[in-house]
């Protein structure tokens, strides 16, 4: 990939680094802290519902770092990343408000999608990551 550098005004190649098309990051906002061990389901939505197509736990970064496999691409559509809170909260002997998030988000294309999910034992929050 080619690009103009900002501070030298000339043109550079940045090495194409892939990941996963799929990419999530956990914060448990109460703790100030990522979320670890968050057990994670990708799902695509079908005719007849939906599906699991991945699943994973998160690690001491409250990433999953190989949820797809670098070289899957997902076909355009519905999908939904759905989030075992309960398990999260009770381990930490926590009230479970909300037992489970599920964020249903459009793949459009080939990029990439990252689907961060900011956490605490009474509210949630997402938005589309980079």
């Amino acid at each position: 990939m080619r690009y103009i550098d900002p501070i030298f005004k000339t043109v550079q190649t940045k090495p194409i680094i892939r990941m996963s098309q799929i990419t999530t990051h956990i914060l448990d906002t109460s703790l100030g802290k990522p979320a670890e061990g968050v057990n994670i389901k990708l799902q695509q939505m079908h005719h007849d519902g939906w599906k699991t197509i991945a699943e994973g736990n998160t690690n001491s970064d409250g990433r999953i770092a190989d949820l797809l496999t670098k070289e899957t691409i997902l076909p355009s559509g519905a999908y939904r990343m759905f989030f075992d809170t309960k398990s999260y909260f009770t381990t930490q002997n926590l009230p479970v408000f909300y037992p489970e998030v599920g964020i249903v988000f459009t793949v459009f294309d080939d990029s990439h999608y990252h689907i961060p999910l900011l956490l605490n034992p009474f509210g949630y929050s997402t938005y589309r990551g980079s």
